[in-house]
């Protein structure tokens, strides 16, 4: 009986290093904008059942996108440095399991939206597709990031659709918004891994944009600046969104700085940075509505 316990307990693990539930940084990327959305279409406080819905689902898909992504890049993980422990590529998981738990998270997730309207579930079957096809990217084109700023923006138009039934113009600035900020981030993130990917033969906006990689995320970063204002000027936003908005060019400007010598751990460093430049403006948003001025 202890035996079989603390096998189940392994296997807990595995399975919690796979789908990165051990670290949350991706979910908090994913979530933020998410809630941006579902605050601007409510015009305040969304509706809790869509909300409590929205919650659960970038936890579940989050966890979904990096399953499908380890088992795509599951013979290359272990040719990179920061991935060749993950349990695809040392052989904890199968291919078949991780398949298997795949398809258990991606009807769970395709379960929720169940019981939002028909909007909603013929756009989350188009995000499920970008899902599984964001990782062969890699194989096929230069810019990755860019297909993943779609992938990562998917719920922003869902969210509008479920909280009012269509999607407007305004959804569309924010949308493009997080897409230009998701390329300007996840370039960091490939910047750590650049000298192992030319090795192995993966493709990354780190790579294509070589010796401009910084002014390309800075054209990005400044991209997303004035989409999220966009945004808000749709939206009727005002002082408190303006904080908002200051301290994400606070947060690019620290990032930019911290990524100018490309040391791995600095670009790191400044790829988790953007969790607090998303929750920074997500606070402003409420503070927005909520507090007087």
């Amino acid at each position: 009986m202890a035996v079989s316990s603390w096998t189940l307990k392994e296997k807990i693990s595995v399975y919690k290093r796979l789908t990165r539930l051990d670290r949350p940084i991706g979910t908090l990327l994913l979530m933020w904008p998410c809630l941006m959305a579902l605050v601007l279409a409510a015009g305040g406080m969304p509706d809790v059942k869509v909300l409590v819905i929205f919650v659960f689902g970038v936890f579940i898909m989050r966890a979904c996108g990096c399953v499908i992504n380890d088992f795509a890049d599951r013979k290359l993980d272990a040719h990179v440095e920061r991935t060749k422990n993950r349990p695809l590529a040392s052989g904890e998981v199968s291919s078949k399991e991780a398949l298997m738990l795949f398809i258990v998270m991606a009807l769970i997730a395709f379960s929720l939206v169940l019981f939002l309207n028909p909007l909603v579930v013929k756009l989350s079957v188009v995000g499920i597709i970008l899902t599984i096809m964001y990782p062969f990217m890699k194989r096929v084109t230069n810019m990755p990031q860019m297909f993943l700023g779609i992938v990562w923006s998917w719920s922003i138009p869902m969210a509008y659709a479920a909280q009012l039934g269509y999607v407007p113009v305004e959804a569309w600035w924010l949308f493009a918004a997080n897409w230009c900020w998701t390329v300007a981030y996840d370039t960091m993130y490939a910047m750590v891994d650049r000298d192992d990917d030319l090795k192995v033969g993966i493709k990354s906006t780190a790579i294509l944009f070589g010796s401009y990689d910084r002014q390309w995320i800075a054209l990005f970063q400044l991209a997303a600046l004035t989409c999220f204002i966009c945004a808000g000027w749709s939206a009727e936003r005002g002082l408190f969104y303006g904080i908002g908005i200051s301290s994400f060019i606070v947060f690019s400007a620290y990032q930019q700085w911290l990524i100018y010598s490309r040391e791995r751990a600095l670009c790191f460093k400044a790829f988790l940075n953007n969790n607090w430049a998303g929750f920074a403006l997500f606070i402003a948003l409420v503070a927005d509505y909520i507090l007087p001025y």
